[in-house]
């Protein structure tokens, strides 16, 4: 005959939203605090990272549509050896460039390029309305992947709020429980040990 675990005897599920005996005022608000967290948490982050995950990917499509490439050419040789930088090193180098706009201008700057090239090379460049050389836009695929990357991080930063703030509720409404928990036992202890003989 298989044993039952005495635990499984007294578990019952959704107690606290029961009409019973035992269940207390601070309970039924105590199951409301966790079914608003859990819908906070869940709902709520979602939103909030989908919202965030909209936002950049518009702002970086936006970006995109301000920019335009510009066919230059090296004005000098660009250096062969990289120079040591901090962050993300994509290997090229700072070159000075020279380009002819429509109405005939010519523009010099420094873009990227790759590291060796000689003066007169043609390379690709990125220019903003007003004609500035701008760093190359992050693609499509770039976007979308800085997109969702945002968007999860949103959407755990949001839902770990909602989770950290409905549990420092619960603890102060758990405090606030022992108290009342506490006074009851200081008015009943002694009247049970009177009925008890006195002892204990």
């Amino acid at each position: 005959m298989a044993r039952t675990d005495p635990a499984e005897l007294t578990r019952v599920r959704f107690w606290r939203w029961r009409r019973n005996p035992l269940r207390r005022h601070s309970d039924v608000v105590e199951a409301r605090i966790v079914l608003v967290t859990w819908t906070l948490a869940l709902l709520g982050g979602t939103f909030a990272g989908q919202a965030a995950a909209t936002g950049v990917d518009q702002a970086l499509a936006a970006r995109r549509a301000a920019v335009h490439t510009v066919a230059a050419a090296l004005a000098e040789d660009a250096s062969k050896i990289p120079p040591s930088t901090t962050g993300v090193d994509d290997g090229k180098v700072w070159a000075k460039v020279r380009w002819t706009t429509a109405d005939g201008v010519t523009h010099t700057a420094k873009t990227k390029a790759e590291p060796g090239a000689a003066a007169g090379t043609r390379v690709t460049a990125w220019a903003d309305s007003t004609g500035n050389l701008v760093s190359k836009p992050p693609t499509v695929a770039q976007a979308k992947l800085e997109a969702v990357g945002t968007g999860l991080l949103v959407v755990s930063g949001a839902g770990s709020t909602a989770l950290a703030g409905g549990w420092l509720v619960r603890r102060r409404l758990l405090r606030r429980r022992l108290a009342e928990w506490d006074a009851e036992w200081k008015r009943v202890g002694p009247q049970w040990r009177n009925l008890s003989g006195g002892k204990g």
